[in-house]
């Protein structure tokens, strides 16, 4: 046994190299005056395996799109004000970006960042989560300020909060919406450990 534990031990010390997606030169054009590469700049600081899985999402994405060929509006909408709703739970952590309407711009779960797990409650994904939906939300709208309602006991729930102040959208207000009941349901019995 202790053999076939050093063994696996020394395989995960092993360091692998990270896959890398090769981008294909872009070519000037004297018509078009702004290009754009797949991925945003402010993606770069994401890890490599989170951007590949959004980069597999976006394609998947259009293809949907070309399948289904949905009518668009004529103007794009611009949410200067909005808020950010932040679900925090045990097991996972979701953030919602709506306008003041409440109609959601931009969401981001861990589940969607490609956490697994245990790993989908932690602070740093709610990190990653956060900074996700914020560029989103910012490129496309132009979101600046949020009004943030947290909800939840899970460990993500502060880190989402600094996250989303550290990614350029100013903080307005911060309410916990938690629901707490008036002593409603009979509780669990302890349990004996």
């Amino acid at each position: 046994m202790s053999e076939e534990n050093k063994k696996i031990e020394e395989e995960a010390l092993v360091p692998v190299a990270p896959l890398v997606a090769p981008v294909a030169p872009v070519e000037e054009d004297d018509d078009e005056d702004l290009k754009f590469s797949t991925l945003s700049a402010a993606d770069e600081e994401l890890p490599e395996e989170i951007k590949q899985k959004l980069e597999k999402n976006k394609q998947a994405r259009a293809k949907k799109k070309l399948v289904k060929k949905k009518k668009k509006k004529a103007g794009a909408k611009v949410v200067k004000i909005g808020r950010a709703y932040i679900n925090a739970t045990y097991n996972n952590t979701m953030i919602s970006l709506t306008d003041t309407n409440g109609d959601v711009i931009s969401w981001a779960s861990a589940g969607m960042a490609g956490f697994k797990g245990a790993k989908k409650a932690t602070p740093y994904a709610a990190q990653i989560i956060t900074k996700i939906a914020s560029q989103k939300a910012r490129e496309e709208y132009g979101l600046e300020e949020v009004s943030v309602f947290v909800s939840g006991v899970g460990t993500g729930r502060e880190a989402a909060i600094r996250a989303l102040n550290a990614n350029g959208l100013n903080v307005s207000s911060i309410k916990d919406v938690t629901p707490v009941p008036h002593n409603g349901c009979r509780p669990k019995k302890p349990r004996r450990v």
